[in-house]
């Protein structure tokens, strides 16, 4: 069975940034062994600062997951340490943004948000290979089979999914798929599909989409059961979050 891409279409859907910080702001820090290498990589859900020397400190960044409605957000633990001393990829990666601080040269700042987004990519990968003890999308993505299903919904939210559906594709019975999915994500596929679709929605109508060519794009049956769910997820109507036009 050919590999799955668990993260592109999650990433391709948030604008992840990261930009250089005081320590105290920080939610990616990267610490550095005795001989100076790099060794640590350190992402924190909120900004504050940490017990670690300052002179073990080789980076300290800020990450901006395109909006408090990315599912990665919620999906991470409070705080992930990754190991990095065997990994000559991303202690290269690690210099490289160093370099790059350090001389500020002309888009030095894009410089390193692109080669910030290429570390946290390999610190998700790092997790999602690594398993998750706590329920939810990183332990779903982590899991063989509930993975294939999870990837399905997320690159064909408008598609109308039956359980029966993606129990299939994750090559289980259907009670035995209903039943692993609410133990490993946290909640039924149906929730999660709503959500997924939810929240790709409040994004489109930020953007200025037609309500009801959004409800059809997410497999609604009419603009106004569109905007019931919406108003019952966020506590608003979609119509009053679509940007004002300029008489």
């Amino acid at each position: 069975m050919p590999k799955i891409d668990r993260l592109t279409t999650l990433i391709n859907h948030f604008n992840l940034s990261v930009r250089s910080t005081p320590l105290s702001e920080a939610t990616l820090i990267v610490t550095a062994a005795e001989d100076g290498t790099p060794r640590m990589v350190i992402l924190r859900a909120t900004a504050g600062s940490p017990e670690i020397s300052p002179k073990r400190i080789l980076f300290a960044a800020v990450i901006d997951w395109g909006g408090m409605s990315n599912p990665l957000i919620a999906a991470l633990p409070t705080t992930v340490e990754i190991d990095i001393s065997s990994d000559a990829e991303s202690m290269g990666l690690i210099t490289l943004m160093q370099s790059e601080l350090a001389a500020q040269r002309c888009g030095a700042g894009p410089v390193i948000s692109r080669l910030g987004e290429i570390l946290i990519v390999r610190m998700l990968r790092a997790q999602i290979e690594a398993g998750s003890t706590q329920p939810g999308l990183l332990a779903g993505l982590s899991d063989p089979r509930l993975s294939r299903a999870i990837v399905a919904i997320h690159d064909h939210p408008g598609r109308s999914w039956r359980n029966e559906d993606l129990a299939q594709i994750a090559g289980l019975s259907l009670s035995r798929f209903a039943e692993v999915f609410l133990n490993i994500v946290g909640e039924p596929p149906a929730a999660y599909l709503r959500r997924w679709r939810l929240t790709l929605a409040r994004q489109d109508v930020a953007k200025g989409d037609r309500v009801d060519a959004i409800a059809r794009r997410y497999g609604y049956v009419s603009s106004e059961g569109f905007a019931r769910a919406f108003k019952k997820h966020f506590g608003e109507n979609p119509i009053t979050l679509r940007p004002k036009r300029v008489a």
